[in-house]
């Protein structure tokens, strides 16, 4: 019962909405836009308030780096189970390499004995944070996973690969990212809501922890994908292959 557990979110744009590129193509417009937290990190504060339900952990801590408005989504994240909160706060643009030395930093603070992370982002699709908090603790991870038992000390993961299926074991502390098929979170109660708005959230200026988070890409045009042609009706299959052979050049 002594596990503590860390589960760093995003708040990304919410995943029902159509994002709209803005009009000089610098990026994408998030003015009156729904942000939500995202999806795979919901998995992750799913996976990590059952290992607690199940009294494998402690205490859960959520923790989120980013502007101030990053605290709804970590009422959010205690609302579904977080013991409590922490908001490294900063308003420059963080990229993956950054947000891993944030948190590595944080966890030098609160010395977790797991962290549990969405395998991506759903705005940048990044899927690098993860791999590189492991590689700047010096800790095992386990990525991609859809079922996670933790028992002597160790976490045995079973990890989707593109052959299937892979179990591995990793000796705690490690860093563990989450993929679809690990749960389903759950929806936040009115009287957990409720109770969030109480449990406790710090906030941490990202210049207070020492850390270099200037960015390293610079992002030169954002553009919508272009629009598919419409289909069209063939005849026959040698028509079929023609087309495919001559006109898409696929085969």
């Amino acid at each position: 019962m002594s596990l503590k557990i860390l589960v760093p979110i995003k708040r990304v744009v919410d995943y029902n909405v159509k994002v709209r590129v803005k009009a000089d193509n610098s990026g994408v417009d998030l003015a009156n836009v729904k942000m939500s937290m995202n999806p795979f990190d919901e998995i992750a504060v799913e996976e990590a308030v059952r290992l607690k339900e199940a009294g494998v952990a402690a205490e859960v801590v959520a923790v989120t780096c980013g502007v101030t408005a990053c605290q709804e989504t970590l009422r959010a994240a205690m609302a579904m189970g977080a013991d409590r909160a922490i908001l490294v706060e900063t308003d420059v643009e963080l990229q993956p390499l950054a947000v891993a030395k944030l948190l590595k930093a944080v966890c030098e603070k609160e010395q977790p004995g797991l962290v549990v992370c969405g395998k991506q982002a759903i705005d940048d699709d990044a899927n690098q944070t993860g791999q590189m908090l492991a590689a700047l603790q010096g800790w095992p991870q386990a990525t991609f996973a859809s079922k996670v038992v933790i028992a002597d000390s160790k976490a045995t993961v079973t990890r989707e690969v593109d052959g299937g299926l892979e179990t591995i074991a990793v000796t705690l502390p490690a860093v563990i990212s989450t993929d679809l098929r690990l749960n389903e979170p759950r929806y936040a109660t009115l009287p957990n809501i409720m109770k969030a708005k109480k449990k406790p959230l710090d906030v941490l200026a990202a210049a207070s922890l020492g850390v270099d988070i200037a960015p390293r890409l610079a992002t030169r045009s954002v553009n919508e994908p272009p629009k598919r042609s419409a289909g069209i009706r063939v005849g026959d299959v040698a028509q079929l292959v023609d087309k495919l052979k001559n006109e898409a050049k696929v085969i």
